[in-house]
């Protein structure tokens, strides 16, 4: 007759599954937006800068001034000398049209979860880190866990570190604004009736090159957080964002 004390029940080979919350429908709707604009912008942007793949510094710049830096790609205009043989069809009507049209919808959307954050305390209960977050040794230990990508325990998984509580902050309040802003700078409109909106940066063309190294750090941001969703479990992580739930594991006593 088997032991007692041997026998085990499912509960204790089986860790417990919970169905638990993880995202309001809110956030879930606007991040799901701001995803679909983010790759119409990056798509059209890219269609622009082949168009003109030089960039520079200050209010003017075109082919015959001298130029910051250069792209090594070919360009889908003849008049830009790349040092290729060919050039690219021109994709530049559709592709500014593209950019504007999805640009609005994101600042608009944007400006929705600003408002719903500020209301509802979500930055500060989800994404503002606690002092003891922020040591020296603690961002330590999780940059170096980033940089191997170590993936994220059971606790870390379901609540975000301080470091990406900060990276989230950055993109949200620094990258995001300061991408639209050198957005709106490039416009003839907006330069003619906020002239210090353009002056700010230098001119418009100091606002397009800066323009392109956020948009850079945006897409860079994209990487690393798509490589970070598949170390921390592809699935569960998109049916928390599609469906608002999440599948948990809980530890028996």
């Amino acid at each position: 007759m088997a032991d007692p004390a041997l026998v085990r029940s499912p509960a204790d080979v089986f860790p417990a599954i919970t169905n638990t919350a993880r995202h309001t429908a809110f956030v879930r709707i606007t991040h799901w937006i701001t995803t679909l604009c983010f790759f119409a912008l990056l798509v059209s942007g890219i269609e622009i800068v082949i168009s003109h793949p030089r960039f520079y510094w200050g209010e003017t710049g075109n082919v015959f001034t001298h130029a910051l830096f250069q792209l090594p790609i070919p360009a889908s205009r003849s008049s830009v000398l790349t040092g290729y043989g060919y050039v690219l069809p021109d994709q530049n009507g559709w592709s500014r049209y593209l950019h504007f049209q999805a640009a609005w919808i994101a600042v608009l959307t944007g400006l929705l979860y600003l408002g719903w954050g500020w209301l509802t305390r979500h930055f500060r209960k989800n994404l503002l880190p606690g002092r003891a977050d922020v040591s020296r040794r603690a961002l330590s230990i999780e940059i170096a866990n980033h940089l191997r990508f170590k993936p994220p325990g059971e606790a870390e998984a379901w609540s975000y570190n301080a470091l990406q509580r900060l990276t989230y902050l950055f993109v949200i309040f620094v990258l995001f604004p300061l991408v639209i802003w050198t957005g709106l700078a490039m416009s003839p409109a907006i330069a003619s009736a906020f002239p210090a909106a353009v002056t700010v940066f230098g001119g418009q063309q100091s606002a397009r090159t800066i323009h392109f190294f956020v948009s850079v750090f945006l897409l860079l941001f994209l990487l690393v957080h798509i490589v970070m969703i598949f170390l921390a479990g592809f699935r569960n992580r998109m049916r928390a964002m599609i469906t608002g739930r999440a599948v948990k594991h809980m530890e028996h006593a």
